[in-house]
């Protein structure tokens, strides 16, 4: 990192931070008490300050490691300090946890933006600085900056793991990744990512040396028609049936593996990979969730997906390709029709947008979500090509874990959306600076708008005295 690049970052995380302290300060003093889900998580965190570990709510469905984390992070602190009493783990400081989380994943939002594209000389130090300051702004992820949630620390956690993983330290890696599991069960589907980069690099070698060996120009190893795909697969198989590929490739994974393993074991003996309440966290085929992600990823990625020279390649390849497009709308009217779910915590709770996007759009009328299939196709074709610079195996790879992170959940929430969307920015080509901007003014404007929303626009439900606020 240039000196004069140091030096903008510095500036820039450390005006993100007093900005963030600010807000901070402004939700602390509406809304004092617990709010929404912390009203499981603080008193949780609360009765392990107190020394009583072996205290659980039976409605919480995570691990424990937020908690954990925040007693070893508030109890040494308060001790420095002087702190006694109720301050010590009192709701606004077990919610600051979160806005140090926030700073530290703007820092690794950067070192991952600065690995992943170290080889393009074209991208400026303002660019890096630019794009991780937009992703540590990410509407969706930044809300829940000031609230005890665990969703700033399990995105760090998993980030974190994925950054030693690119640098080749992969026992560090696992063990971050088991940090980010005791946030949340699912983030072990990240951890298969992890090891899913080192297997797709080592895929990627041997293709090209396939590739040579047949001399064969026309086939690539990052897109190509439907033939070139059949044979990718092929030596996909060829490969991973070799005993001594997989020797090979067990030797570097090994840290994931047994990760995974653990993992396995927790689910044999907890029954499932929730803790806690279960009936409401059914798992369930839901592949239109991919639809919705896919359509999350456009609204938060519009300056890079949906621009008319997209546009106009979309319709382009849909004249070329008319059989294969036909195939996929049959699919996805299947797909619809058979496994759309509606949770009731969806239809109950007029706190969450999740709740108005479902009302307007999806529940104007029983054709509605046939109707969108154009749009989802759009949407797929333009976020498929957004990674074309990635290799095929890396690419597989990716969609393997998105469909192992979003599918089998029943509830639409956007916050379930956060890490794939992250993964996904972090690994496409940069933007150019004025459309950088115009994506950065719009993370502005939508939290600026979910801010003063959720801040003065409350409402009480009906024989409820507690006043409500809308929020992501």
């Amino acid at each position: 990192m240039e000196r004069a690049e140091a030096y903008g970052f510095s500036g820039a995380m450390s005006g993100a931070f007093l900005l963030s302290c600010l807000l901070f300060a402004a939700v602390s003093r509406r809304q004092r008490g617990p709010y929404m889900d912390e009203v499981f998580h603080v008193p949780q965190a609360q009765a392990y300050c107190h020394g009583h570990f072996l205290q659980w709510d039976p409605m919480i469905t995570t691990l424990p490691g937020l908690y954990l984390l925040s007693v070893g992070v508030v109890k040494p602190a308060a001790w420095l300090l002087g702190w006694t009493g109720s301050v010590v783990c009192s709701v606004g400081m077990l919610r600051f946890i979160n806005l140090l989380f926030s700073a530290g994943n703007f820092y690794l939002l950067y070192l991952l933006l600065f690995k992943i594209h170290q080889k393009n000389k074209a991208v400026s130090g303002f660019q890096r600085i630019l794009s991780a300051l937009t992703l540590a702004a990410f509407p969706t992820l930044y809300f829940f900056t000031f609230l005890y949630y665990t969703d700033p620390g399990s995105v760090f956690f998993t980030l974190f793991s994925y950054l030693m993983c690119l640098y080749g330290n992969h026992k560090t890696s696992a063990l971050l990744g088991f940090c980010g599991f005791l946030f949340r069960q699912t983030n072990i589907v990240w951890t298969v990512f992890c090891a899913g980069n080192v297997v797709a690099e080592k895929l990627n070698e041997a293709w090209k040396i396939e590739l040579q060996k047949k001399k064969d120009e026309k086939i690539s190893s990052r897109k190509g028609s439907f033939s070139d795909l059949t044979r990718i697969l092929q030596f996909l198989v060829e490969y991973l049936i070799s005993p001594k590929n997989l020797v090979t490739l067990s030797a570097l994974t090994w840290p994931y593996i047994i990760l995974v393993s653990l993992f396995f074991v927790f689910v044999f003996i907890n029954g499932g990979i929730v803790v806690g309440d279960r009936s409401s966290h059914e798992a369930c085929l839901h592949f239109p969730q991919l639809f919705y992600f896919l359509s999350f990823t456009v609204f938060f990625s519009f300056p890079h997906l949906l621009t008319p020279t997209k546009i106009r390649k979309f319709l382009l390849s849909l004249r070329k390709h008319p059989v294969q497009y036909s195939l996929i709308t049959v699919i996805s009217f299947f797909l619809i029709w058979k496994f759309t779910y509606v949770h009731k915590y969806l239809l109950a709770d007029n706190r969450h947008y999740t709740f108005y996007v479902w009302r307007k759009v999806f529940q104007r009328h029983e054709l509605v979500k046939y109707l969108l299939v154009p749009f989802y196709m759009f949407a797929g074709w333009s976020f498929a090509d957004t990674l074309k610079s990635k290799s095929i195996f890396w690419i597989l790879m990716y969609f393997v874990c998105l469909l192992a992170v979003t599918v089998p959940q029943k509830l639409l929430e956007f916050r379930y959306f956060i890490l794939p969307f992250l993964i996904y920015k972090l690994n496409i080509p940069f933007l150019s600076l004025y459309r950088q901007l115009l994506e950065l003014a719009f993370y502005i404007l939508v939290n600026a708008v979910t801010f003063y929303l959720f801040l003065n626009r409350t409402f009480q439900w009906e024989n409820n005295d507690e006043v409500q606020r809308f929020m992501w």
